[in-house]
């Protein structure tokens, strides 16, 4: 640092100038992470998007009903009939540390503004135990850098705003300090202090996992770490004892739990004791080694556990992993399954999203590699030099996969910026010309702010300008506020009965449990495929089969209405071909629409441009995904519905009429579609008959209503009439 000046003492430990500013910069850290954290409470204080929700659901049960409850809870309003698990599905460790922290710091606040508060508390406070790992690594200077690298990381800050009560926040923060840990306990052989670090971190870690399953991500690395310790630390006698410590705790930890045991017992645990004892034994080895042959000795082993390790994952001994991870691991693994393909995080990462979200890290992450394959890293230990290029890789590498896994790309560059910068810097201040030093200095700042700062409409501290989920509706105006689904949820738990099951697409589940507390069919939480294939097809089917679909307790003959692909495509084997297709018991179904409200004086007729955001605009997935022809219901502009999607119960659920078509640039109106023409919509409300119709609406939000022209958030409850004659 600048300064090793004493300023106070506090019994044997003596106050410099430098603790100081390491201070100074932690706080402006944490603080540049809160702010940028906090901007979507100024529209509204709510939970974010849709996850969150359940979360916040499952603490609060928690909370009421005890531990004991809470593991053997299957909850009956989701996934109906069956239920779900939620020991079982969800993450445990998120639901019990946030109900012991609220229990102890909620200062008279509700749980439900505790859970807006927590991710962002706990985000903004990573940045600190980012730089703790980072110091390990590489020094107090490159920790300092890391710490503000993480504070402005675009991929992480995205996935932790207020209201943000999901896995990652938590999940981060405790993967992070748990590396720090790990690396504390292994870089140095300190006896009792290495041991409780060792059992800390496999404590933390396996909370983590629990909390996050990308927290898989952080034990990938110490097992690749693993297979490298025994070639570059040289310590006689230590790994035989740490490594085993950390890897046995750690499994015994998750078991706790039962998702991370689900995890455990496969792949995860197989790896973790695989590269232990790969660690032991050349450990053994190495004792019984010259010098000279003890690499050679090491690398035989790995070759003969490599020649394992394919021989019994091809022997079929194991089955592989979902898709998800293999696709993690083989970035050029494509999916065919719409489901997945239909969610927008899943998106494949390209080189302007990349750029967008890590632009000029990726230069200081370079700066990083280059000194640290350089003689000038000789100050950093070779095991902490292989650590970093290990997080390094494998996150760029695992990156690359999905757009939602860029968060693992932003921990390798403020790793190896944080490094990069620091050794950048120590070799500039060697140079005698103060005025390079000062100018260096602020190239790098400038540099550091230009993603921040530009562009101006879509720099990184505009990206947490928009409001949550609940208000905006998820429309393509982010900043747009809305009071509608509120309201609506509202209606629905106090005008409908307690006992009613609601029928939604799956982004509005848990919504609907959780601010209405009524039972649903479908959510994100994607337990039951065959569930959400079959409610695609109600949505798209005609509406008398729609109804045979969603009405209680009716089952349809194979025979009568459906053809047998839609039904091999349901139930995935041969054998179940010519079962019914079970009804699902819905009593109502919720519909939402988008659109913009064209301000039309002089006419007595309301017009109407769709936007994205609203179920309309998910038909071509709701096609994919209930193996229909996407043609059937969306024109060539992959946007304008044909007259199939007009006439199915989606399009007829919608109140709106296709009036005409208008082309943009000549302002002419055509009756018929034409490439490139806007389609131009009008009221039309087609089931309020309670008597013939086979659905009949009961309530519509209020923005249906609104004669102000804008974007509108249309929200609307029909009820499946039970007297229904198909």
């Amino acid at each position: 640092m600048v300064s090793n000046q004493k300023l106070f003492s506090v019994g044997s430990f003596d106050f410099r100038l430098q603790h100081l500013l390491i201070i100074c910069i932690l706080t402006l850290a944490f603080s540049i992470s809160f702010l940028l954290r906090v901007m979507p409470m100024g529209y509204a204080t709510e939970l974010f998007e849709y996850d969150p929700f359940f979360n916040f659901r499952a603490t609060e049960y928690l909370l009421d009903n005890g531990i004991e409850n809470y593991l053997e809870w299957n909850d009956d309003k989701s996934w109906h009939p069956t239920g779900r698990n939620i020991s079982q599905t969800s993450q445990v460790a998120l639901h019990v540390i946030t109900g012991i922290l609220y229990q102890i710091f909620n200062f008279g606040m509700s749980l439900y503004n505790f859970t807006i508060l927590f991710p962002l508390i706990i985000g903004s406070l990573t940045s600190i135990a980012a730089f703790a790992l980072v110091r390990v690594l590489g020094g107090t200077t490159a920790g300092l850098f890391a710490s503000l690298m993480f504070a402005v990381s675009m991929p992480i800050l995205v996935r932790g705003f207020a209201g943000w009560f999901k896995s990652e926040p938590l999940g981060l923060f405790l993967g992070i300090l748990g590396l720090y840990l790990f690396v504390s306990g292994i870089k140095h052989n300190k006896g009792k202090i290495s041991i409780l670090k060792l059992i800390g971190a496999a404590f933390i870690l396996a909370l983590s996992l629990s909390s996050w399953g990308g927290s898989i991500f952080f034990i990938l690395v110490i097992i690749i770490f693993y297979f490298g310790l025994p070639f570059f630390k040289k310590e006689k006698n230590f790994l035989i004892w740490a490594t085993p410590i950390f890897s046995i705790t750690f499994v015994m930890v998750s078991f706790l739990f039962e998702r991370s045991t689900h995890t455990i017992m496969f792949y995860v645990g197989a790896t973790i004791i695989l590269s232990t004892l790969f660690v032991v034994v050349c450990e053994i080895v190495k004792k019984f080694s010259s010098e000279t042959k003890q690499s050679r000795n090491c690398l035989f082993i790995l070759g003969s556990f490599m020649l394992a390790s394919v021989g019994i994952m091809f022997s079929g001994l194991v089955n592989l992993p979902s898709f998800r991870y293999q696709n993690a691991i083989n970035p050029l693994l494509t999916t065919t399954d719409p489901l997945t393909d239909s969610v927008s995080e899943h998106a494949v990462t390209s080189l302007s999203s990349s750029f967008t979200l890590l632009s000029i890290f990726i230069v200081f992450g370079l700066i990083g590699i280059w000194f640290i394959f350089s003689k000038n890293s000789f100050s950093l230990k070779k095991d902490m030099k292989f650590f970093s290029l290990v997080v390094a890789f494998s996150g760029i590498y695992l990156s690359s996969a999905f757009l939602r896994l860029e968060v693992f790309a932003s921990i390798a560059l403020f790793i190896l910026g944080g490094i990069g910068l620091s050794l950048f810097l120590q070799e500039i201040f060697k140079l005698r010309s103060p005025i390079l030093k000062y100018l260096s200095s602020l190239i790098i700042l400038s540099l550091f702010l230009v993603p921040i700062a530009l562009p101006e409409n879509n720099n990184w501290s505009s990206w947490g300008n928009f409001a949550p989920t609940v208000i905006s509706g998820g429309g393509h105006d982010s900043q747009h506020v809305s009071n509608d689904w509120p309201e609506t949820m509202k209606w629905i738990k106090q005008n409908t009965p307690e006992n009613s099951v609601v029928a939604a697409w799956w982004d509005y589940g848990y919504w609907i449990t959780t601010l209405s507390d009524r039972t649903t069919i479908v959510d994100n939480a994607t337990l039951n495929d065959q569930q959400i294939k079959k409610m695609a097809y109600a949505l798209l089917a005609d509406p008398s089969d729609s109804w045979k679909i969603l009405y209680s307790e009716y089952d349809v003959d194979v025979a009568s209405s459906f053809s047998s692909e839609f039904i091999d495509y349901i139930y995935y084997q041969p054998e179940n071909y010519g079962e019914p297709v079970n009804g699902m018991d819905a009593d109502y179904i919720v519909v939402y629409a988008t659109a913009d409200k064209i301000a039309s004086p002089g006419l007595e007729l309301d017009l109407y441009v769709m936007t994205p955001g609203g179920d309309e605009s998910k038909k071509h997935w709701l096609a994919k995904i209930s193996n229909q022809n996407v043609d059937d219901f969306v024109e060539n502009d992959d946007v304008t519905p044909t007259p199939n999607f007009m006439e199915s119960t989606l399009g007829k659920l919608i109140p709106f009429e296709l009036l005409a078509f208008v082309d943009p640039d000549t302002d002419l109106t055509h009756k018929n579609y034409k490439y490139g023409s806007v389609g131009v919509y009008g009221k039309k409300i087609q089931y309020l008959d309670p008597e013939n119709d086979p659905f009949y609406l009961v309530y519509a939000s209020s923005d249906f209503y609104s004669e102000f022209p804008g974007q509108k958030i249309m929200i609307f409850v029909y009820k499946i009439n039970p007297n229904y004659q198909s």
